[in-house]
C-alpha cells in the first residue's frame, strides 16, 4: 500500500514543509511504514497533463494532496481527472485552503474522499494505520476465499468477514480525530484534533541533497499572539514553542551544512523574548559566515537589550521581514493590529543604524479606512523608513478570517476564484485598485530590484512625495504601452532615462543610470546612452599596468586582484568616468572641475544590496 503525498508549489525553488513533517512524523513513529508513503513536488507550472500522468505511473493507493490559495484551482482540477483514471483510489486533501472549506469541499467535489482538518501530523499517521489495516484484513478476507473448496465455505467466509471485520474497519475511520468526511449521505466531522507539541515533530532535514537550489523552511513556533483579521494565524492564538535545546541543534546543523539561507516560518518570531534572545545569541556565537537567517517579525516589540544584539551581527547574517501594513490609526484599529507606528519608526531606524540587516517592510492595499489618498500616506511613511524591499501587496479575503465574515459590512468585494484578492470597498474603487496595481509593478522594477539606487533619489527631487514618482512612472508606462512587454533589464534603464528626460538634467541622469548598470555587474554590453570609454582605455590600461608594477613595493591600491596580471584585471574590473557630483548620501549634482573615476570591485560587495564596492580614484591616479 501506497500512500502519495503530492504538492504543488508556487516556484521550483520553493518545498512544501507540511507534507514532509506529515512523512517525517509518522517515520519516526513507525520506521516500518517507509515503503508506504511517497512524496512528489511539482510546482503549478508544470502541464497538467504532465503531473496526472507521473501521478499515474506511482501507482498510489491512496493520494494526499496540500491545499493553498496559490495551488487550489490546479489541485481540485486534479482531483477530478485524477479520480476518472483510478476510480478506487481514495483521494485526501490538507492545509488551510482546505481546512477552513472543508465541508463545502466534500460536498462540491464527489471525487474527495475528505479532508485532514487543521494540523495533520497525527492524523496523517492514524489514516495511514488504517489503510494499511484495512489493506491486512482485505488480504485475510482474500485468503478466506482461496482456501474454501466450496461455493458454500466461500459464501460462508465472506460472510464472516463482511459483517465483523470489514465493519469495524470500515468504523475505525469516524474515530480518528481531525477528519472531515462522509457517513451515509451525509458530510461529517470527527472530533477536534488537539494542538501539537512542537517538540514531539522530528526534524525534517536529516538529508539536505533533496532541497538543493531549494529554499530551507524552518519552524519553531505556531500560533499568534495577535488577532489581525485579516490573518489565518489569529485564529489559533495559542503560541506553542519547539525546545529550544531542539532548535540550537537544528541551527547548527544548518551552519555545519553552510546553507545559503533558511527562513523560519514562525508567524511573529518575537513574540516570546526569551525564544527570540536564545536563536538570534545562537546565530551571533555560532555563525559560519555565509547562513543568512529570514525572520517576520513584530518590530515594535523589540527591546533595547535585543537591538543592541541584532546591530551586532554580521552584515548579511539575518534578514527581517516586517508586517506594517498600514499607518493609517483608523485602519489599524479596525483589522485588531496592535502597533505603535511612532516606535515602529524608531526601531526600524536602529536596525538600519548597523548597516547589517536587510529589512523588507510590508504594505496591504484594500484594508477597512484606507482610501487611495490614505493609501498614499501609509506608502510615503513607509518608503521613508528606507527598506531594502517594500513589498505593496493586496488584501487576500481568507476563508475562516474575520475579514471574511465582515465583507458586506466593509462593502467588500474581491475575486471569486484563489487569491480571493480584493476588487473594491466601500472607500477604495476597483479603478484605484488597478492604478495601485501598476504603483506595485514600477515599484519593483525601480525600486526592489536594488538596481536603481542612485538614479531613483535623484528623480524623487522633482514630485512632492515619493509615491507621486510612481505613480508618474505607472502612468508614463500605460501612455506608451511599456506594461504589454516584458524587456530585458536593460530595457528599464532606457525607459526610465526616457521619462526622466522630461524634466531632469538628461546629462546626469546619464550618469546616475550608468553608475546603476555597472554597480550590479561588470556589463559586456555597453549601455546605449552611456559614455564613449575609447578616450579613456589607454589610461585605463596604464592603471592596471601600474598596480602589477607596484605591488613589489606595496602601494598598489587592489589588495584583492594580486592573482591577476593587467589582462586579467581589465576584464573582471570596471572604471567609470563621472563629471557631476552623484556620489555620498547628500550629493550636490553640480558640475565637477575635475572627472572622478568609479572603480567597481565586483570581487568585494555589499552583502545587504549585492553592489559592487566602489574605490575612488582622482584624475592624477587615471
Amino acid at each position: 500500500m501506497k500512500f502519495l503525498l503530492t504538492a504543488l508549489n508556487s516556484k521550483y525553488i520553493h518545498t512544501n514543509p507540511a507534507l514532509y513533517s506529515l512523512r517525517s512524523y509518522a517515520l519516526y513513529h513507525r520506521p516500518d511504514y517507509a515503503e508506504h508513503i511517497g512524496l512528489c513536488e511539482y510546482t503549478i507550472n508544470n502541464r497538467m497533463d504532465e503531473i496526472l500522468g507521473q501521478i499515474y505511473r506511482q501507482k498510489p493507493d491512496v493520494l494526499g494532496f496540500s491545499l493553498y490559495i496559490w495551488n487550489v484551482t490546479q489541485i481540485l482540477e486534479l482531483v477530478r481527472e485524477i479520480h476518472k483514471i483510478m476510480p478506487k483510489v481514495p483521494i485526501w486533501l490538507g492545509g488551510p485552503e482546505a481546512s477552513y472549506r472543508a465541508k463545502e469541499l466534500v460536498e462540491s467535489y464527489p471525487e474527495l474522499t475528505g479532508v485532514i482538518v487543521g494540523e495533520g501530523e497525527q492524523t496523517f499517521l492514524e489514516l495511514l494505520t488504517y489503510y494499511l489495516d484495512r489493506e491486512q484484513k482485505d488480504c485475510i478476507a482474500d485468503g478466506i476465499r482461496q482456501d474454501d473448496s466450496t461455493q458454500t465455505d466461500i459464501r460462508q467466509g465472506n460472510a464472516r468477514w463482511d459483517n465483523t471485520q470489514q465493519n469495524e474497519a470500515d468504523d475505525f475511520i469516524y474515530t480518528i480525530h481531525g477528519l472531515c468526511l462522509r457517513k451515509d449521505d451525509n458530510v461529517i466531522f470527527t472530533p477536534e484534533r488537539e494542538l501539537t507539541d512542537l517538540s514531539d515533530l522530528p526534524f525534517l532535514y536529516q538529508d539536505l541533497k533533496q532541497f538543493e537550489h531549494k529554499i530551507i523552511y524552518y519552524e519553531t513556533s505556531r500560533g499568534c499572539p495577535f488577532r489581525c483579521s485579516y490573518c489565518l494565524s489569529s485564529i489559533d492564538k495559542k503560541v506553542r514553542l519547539r525546545d529550544i535545546g531542539l532548535v540550537k541543534k537544528e541551527l547548527q546543523y544548518f551552519l555545519d551544512e553552510k546553507v545559503p539561507q533558511v527562513k523560519f516560518i514562525d508567524r511573529t518570531f518575537n513574540c516570546n523574548h526569551e525564544h527570540a534572545w536564545e536563536i538570534w545569541s545562537y546565530i551571533k556565537e555560532h555563525d559560519n559566515g555565509i547562513t543568512n537567517f529570514h525572520f517576520e517579525i513584530g518590530a515594535d516589540l523589540l527591546t533595547d537589550r535585543e537591538l543592541e544584539l541584532l546591530n551586532s551581527l554580521r552584515p548579511g547574517a539575518v534578514q527581517m521581514e516586517i508586517g506594517v501594513q498600514t499607518t493609517n490609526e483608523k485602519t489599524l484599529q479596525e483589522i485588531r493590529r496592535v502597533m505603535d507606528i511612532g516606535k515602529l519608526k524608531k526601531i526600524v531606524e536602529r536596525l538600519h543604524s548597523g548597516h547589517n540587516i536587510h529589512i523588507h517592510l510590508d504594505l496591504i492595499a484594500g484594508l477597512p479606512y484606507e482610501d487611495y489618498e490614505s493609501f498614499r500616506h501609509s506608502f510615503n511613511d513607509v518608503y521613508r523608513m528606507k527598506p531594502e524591499q517594500l513589498q505593496l501587496g493586496f488584501l487576500k479575503v481568507l476563508s475562516g478570517s474575520y475579514m471574511k465574515e465582515a465583507e458586506k459590512q466593509y462593502d467588500l468585494l474581491y475575486t471569486s476564484y484563489p487569491p480571493y484578492e480584493v476588487l473594491s470597498t466601500k472607500w477604495i474603487s476597483y479603478e484605484e485598485i488597478c492604478r495601485l496595481k501598476q504603483v506595485e509593478e514600477m515599484v519593483e522594477i525601480y525600486y526592489n530590484s536594488n538596481q536603481f539606487t542612485y538614479t531613483i533619489p535623484y528623480l524623487e527631487r522633482f514630485f512632492d512625495n515619493p509615491f507621486d514618482l510612481y505613480e508618474a512612472l505607472a502612468l508614463f508606462y500605460e501612455k506608451n504601452g511599456y506594461f504589454v512587454n516584458t524587456p530585458s533589464r536593460m530595457y528599464w534603464y532606457d525607459v526610465l532615462l526616457q521619462f526622466a528626460e522630461e524634466f531632469a538634467n538628461r546629462e546626469i541622469v546619464v550618469q546616475l543610470l550608468t553608475m546603476d548598470v555597472y554597480l550590479r555587474e561588470n556589463a559586456k554590453s555597453r549601455p546605449s546612452f552611456a559614455k564613449d570609454l575609447s578616450a579613456y582605455k589607454e589610461r585605463v590600461n596604464h592603471f592596471y599596468r601600474m598596480e602589477e608594477k607596484h605591488r613589489e613595493d606595496g602601494s598598489n591600491r587592489l589588495k584583492n586582484y594580486e592573482d591577476c596580471d593587467a589582462r586579467m584585471m581589465v576584464r573582471q574590473l570596471h572604471i567609470e568616468p563621472f563629471s557631476y557630483d552623484i556620489f555620498g548620501e547628500e550629493p550636490t549634482y553640480q558640475k565637477l572641475d575635475k572627472e572622478v573615476f568609479a572603480l567597481y570591485d565586483y570581487r568585494q560587495r555589499n552583502p545587504l544590496t549585492y553592489d559592487a564596492e566602489i574605490v575612488f580614484l582622482t584624475e592624477d591616479e587615471i
